[in-house]
């Protein structure tokens, strides 16, 4: 039984929360998200909270499905309410950042600056020419933007040149020794 999967989900005052036809549409003050349901789960929406059933006793898939869209409903909630962040560093000699509209221009070490357009929903701040703050109200679209963002120059081991998320270690390597 999954221990995660059971607990209530608590909705905050300005969110609302439809259930219809499996499809799980969350509005709130910071936009709106929309999940289907997997057929071996269902929803019960009470007064200011919610409810994820399942009959884990007889049913492994709905077993291992059940925590999964406890996760999944938990995130819609917390970001239509609050939303959710993530931090870019670029780190290296002429790295730098800027924003204009929904384009955010990088400036790598290639010989163009790179223009990455934010896809909707995805909005970007750029604080000291090296810092990028991603925000949205979708988790998953927010992870893979920040993820598509560091993969245009991922930080390389000798030197820890690139893009890195905030806080994320970098495993160094040892240069060249020389002869000996």
């Amino acid at each position: 039984m999954s221990r995660i999967g059971k607990r209530p989900i608590p909705v905050p005052k300005g969110v609302n929360v439809k259930y219809e036809d499996r499809t799980v549409l969350v509005k709130g003050p910071k936009g709106e998200n929309r999940f289907a349901m997997p057929a071996s789960v269902e929803l019960q929406v009470g007064e200011g909270t919610l409810q994820l059933v399942a009959d884990y006793q007889n049913d492994k898939l709905a077993r291992t499905l059940l925590g999964t869209a406890h996760a999944v409903v938990a995130n819609m909630v917390q970001g239509v309410s609050q939303g959710f962040a993530k931090k870019l560093q670029l780190v290296g000699v002429g790295y730098r950042a800027s924003v204009s509209g929904s384009t955010v221009e990088l400036l790598l070490g290639y010989s163009k600056p790179v223009k990455y357009a934010l896809p909707k929903g995805v909005a970007a701040q750029v604080e000291a020419n090296t810092q990028i703050t991603l925000t949205s109200h979708d988790n998953v679209l927010l992870g893979q933007t920040a993820a598509n963002i560091r993969a245009l120059r991922p930080p390389e081991p000798y030197q820890g040149k690139g893009i890195s998320y905030e806080n994320e270690k970098i495993r160094r390597k040892a240069g060249k020794t020389g002869k000996k």
